[in-house]
Order: C-alpha cells, then structure tokens, then sequence
C-alpha cells in the first residue's frame, strides 16, 4: 500500500476538483480554500458535521442491471418510510470508484464523495486497515446474528463492524444434464463432488461428447482462489501473514489445477468473454463459478431446461475442506466524514440491513442470492427455475452459502495474485510445486509488507 499511497497522493491534486462534481451530500461541504490548507484541516471541518441528518444522500455502485439496480429499488423502498430525503444513485465502473477512494481517503478531502458506497469484499480490508476513521462503525445498524459468518468478518475491524453485507458470491457447479447423461451420469452423481469425482466425469464427457470439462483463463486465478476459500484458507493467515509455502489448500488447489489440465479435460478460454463463449456455445459441460455466473449462462436461451447446478466439489486430501466456497461479492459502506452520515446509517438500516420484502424482490429483479440469514424464507427463493432444469437454485445457493468458511482476504489480494499468475504457468510447465511457493513465499512477503 506504500507503494500505492504515493501515486495516489500525486493523483489527489489531479482529480480533486473533478471528484466534486461527481458526488453529492446534504450537508455544506469543505471549500477548495480548506483542501489547500491540508487533509488534516478537511478532514476536522467535514467531521464535525458527520452527524447531521441530511435531506440528500448520494450512493456510488457498478454494474446497472445488479447492483445500481437494487440501490434503486433500496431507494423507492426507503421513499415510502422517510419521503423528505432525496436519494441520487450514481452509476460507475468499479476501477473508477476505487480511484476516486483511494484519492480522497488519502487526501483526507472528501468533497464530492458519496455517503454511501460499495466496495468489493476483497478490498475492504485494505481500506479499513490503512484509513482508519474514514468508514463509519456500522456495528449498530449491521446485527450480527442476522449475515452469513463469512461475510461479516471481511468487514470487521477490532470488534467493530464497518459494511452491510449485500450478495452472496457463493460458488458452484453450473452442468449440462445433457451431456453427462451421454457420459452416463445423472443429477445424483453430482451430489457432494469431490474433485476426484470431478475428473472422472470430466474424462467420460470428453470420451463420449468430446466436449471438454471445463474451461481454464491462465490469467484469472478465481478457481483457485475458490478451492483455497473451501478449506479455510487463503493466500494470508489469520494475522494477515504471507501463508504460501506452508498452505496445504493451496497446494492441493494448484495439484488439482494441474491434474485437470493433464488429464486433458479443459479448454483454454483467455478473458471474460472467451469463457462466456464457452459456455454459450455448447464448448464445455460446467462452470465453476459465483451464483452470479447464472446469467451469462442463460444466455443462451436455447439451452433452457439443459443445466442445473451442484455445490462446490470437496478437497478430499485437505483436512476441513467443504463442499462451500465463494467468490467475488461486495457490501454497502458509509462515509464517516461525509456530512448526513445518521441519514446515510437510516437508509441502510431500513433497506439493505433489515427489508426482507427488498431482498426477497431482488432475488427476483437481479438474481440477488442474499446474506441476511431471513432473507432465506423469502417467497421467490423456493421459486424453482426452468432454465436450470426446474431446480430450486436460489434455495440451495443459500443453504450452500452458510457454510462458506470465513477467511481474512487481507490488503493485498490482487497485487498478491499477481504474482501467483506467474506462479501457477511456473508449475504448469513442470516447475517444482515445493520449490516455486517457497520461492513466492518470500515475494509475496514483501508485497503484504508493503501494504502494512
């Protein structure tokens, strides 16, 4: 972060004035007279008006048919309770958000900045940990004995909760019916899968269909990422410490990786759209993906009523491991110096915190696979879904999200897999498993040292 803190300090005095004209707030801002006079100063003036209530409140969030979707649908719903407030939902591209973020929490200026916004589960930590005070402590709004275990802890920091947790990204099996009934398997063969098991189907489809299992993009380390999160693990300990050459669910993940590949039951797919591809055009029979994969899946509406969906495979070899992983998900957050921060709190405590009626809606609306635990009772859950073969996905995307281990992502996940891209094609290509982590190993000490 050291590193990352420089660059965003230069950056701040290039994008501050542009960053004013993006957000919006209730309360009076800081003057572009109190920025030059330093963050510290900015930071002071904003927070003594943190705590007002404000008649305007501005959301930040990306992607327009999920998550824009349903801070709108939080904003109709929260009209009907408090009408007097005004709620401005603006549309962004993640990187863009992440930017202007890191931007203003370095600076310290927050004018122009949203009183809420979402921040993708894997870089909350980062946030928390290096710009204390800048989030607000959300422990009274987030009960936690109402989210998923694993959701919650990625937003908590010493003892206190920072987020609302929004959607689930638990992962799964997404399969062709069809062609493992060629294979000569059936639904029930895919119950409680191991990736033992998942080879061997994988073997048979490509003997019989001549489809490949699975498709793999050597620049995208989600999958194992995944089979690491089943175990409990990830690429740092529970301290926060560089965990490679000791993890035995990474070197599980990365033998499996391998096997699959030799084998001979995988297809190369390089970038987002190549693997959509894959799928769409009948070149695969699974994915391994988050809930949210569902709706590149479908579509190809011409294979309606050909899939269904199976919970995680199992690490047989790995001690603890689970049929349950996730990947991806983000959560709502409060700008704590960003003036109508109580109105901010109200909002989400009303909504995404609590309305079981809007998160039961957004099932419907967006496919929200929820992680508020009551949100499971909801009437559009039990739905079953003809596309995936009438099955009840959203109901067993839930039950399967509960048992999620919770890990602690760290502050240095993508810069970490940076490195570990070059890792895994090293191993691919014949490197030694044990030699090549306990060379990363030191590599990637220095990257989370540089974040600490």
């Amino acid at each position: 972060m050291k590193c990352n803190r420089v660059v965003a300090t230069v950056l701040s005095a290039v994008m501050l004035i542009s960053m004013a004209a993006c957000g919006g707030n209730g309360g009076t801002a800081s003057s572009a007279a109190n920025a030059s006079s330093g963050g510290e100063k900015t930071q002071a003036t904003a927070s003594s008006a943190a705590s007002d209530t404000a008649k305007k409140l501005t959301i930040w969030a990306w992607d327009d048919t999920f998550n824009v979707k349903a801070a709108n649908e939080a904003k109709a719903a929260y009209a009907k309770i408090n009408p007097d407030v005004t709620v401005s939902v603006v549309s962004m591209a993640q990187n863009d958000i992440v930017a202007k973020l890191n931007t203003a929490f370095e600076s310290g200026n927050m004018d122009g900045m949203p009183n809420i916004v979402l921040i993708e589960d894997y870089r909350i930590q980062n946030y928390l940990k290096s710009y204390p005070g800048v989030l607000s402590d959300l422990s009274d709004v987030t009960k936690a004995d109402k989210f998923m275990d694993y959701k919650l802890k990625t937003m908590t920091e010493d003892g206190k909760i920072y987020g609302v947790p929004f959607d689930s990204g638990v992962a799964c099996v997404f399969y062709r019916t069809d062609l493992l009934q060629k294979a000569g398997y059936k639904p029930a063969d895919m119950e409680n899968l191991t990736w033992d098991k998942f080879i061997e189907i994988g073997k048979a489809v490509k003997a019989k269909t001549g489809k490949a299992m699975l498709s793999v993009d050597p620049s995208d380390l989600g999958l194992i990422r995944m089979m690491m999160q089943s175990a409990g693990k990830w690429y740092v300990d529970a301290d926060g410490k560089a965990d490679i050459a000791g993890n035995p669910a990474l070197k599980e993940a990365l033998t499996i990786y391998k096997k699959m590949q030799t084998a001979g039951i995988t297809i190369t797919a390089s970038g987002w759209d190549a693997g959509v591809a894959a799928v769409n055009e009948g070149k695969v029979a699974t994915a391994v993906n988050g809930c949210w994969y569902a709706s590149s899946i479908k579509k190809a509406t011409d294979q309606s009523g050909k899939w269904a969906v199976a919970s995680f495979p199992k690490m047989s070899n790995v001690s603890g491991a689970v049929n349950a992983t996730n990947c991806g998900g983000a959560s709502w957050y409060v700008i704590d110096k960003v003036p109508g921060r109580d109105t901010a709190k109200d909002f989400l405590s009303k909504t995404f915190a609590s309305d079981t009626e809007l998160l039961d809606n957004l099932c419907k609306d967006i496919s929200l696979v929820s992680t508020y635990k009551d949100a499971s009772s909801g009437k559009n859950v039990s739905l079953p879904d003809a596309f995936f073969s009438n099955q009840a996905i959203y109901k067993d995307w839930i039950g399967w999200t509960k048992n999620i281990p919770a890990v602690n992502y760290g502050t240095s996940t993508y810069d970490i897999e940076n490195k570990m891209t070059e890792v895994v094609q090293s191993i691919l290509k014949g490197a030694s498993l044990d030699d090549t982590l306990k060379n990363a190993q030191t590599e990637v000490e220095g990257i989370v040292s540089a974040a600490g």
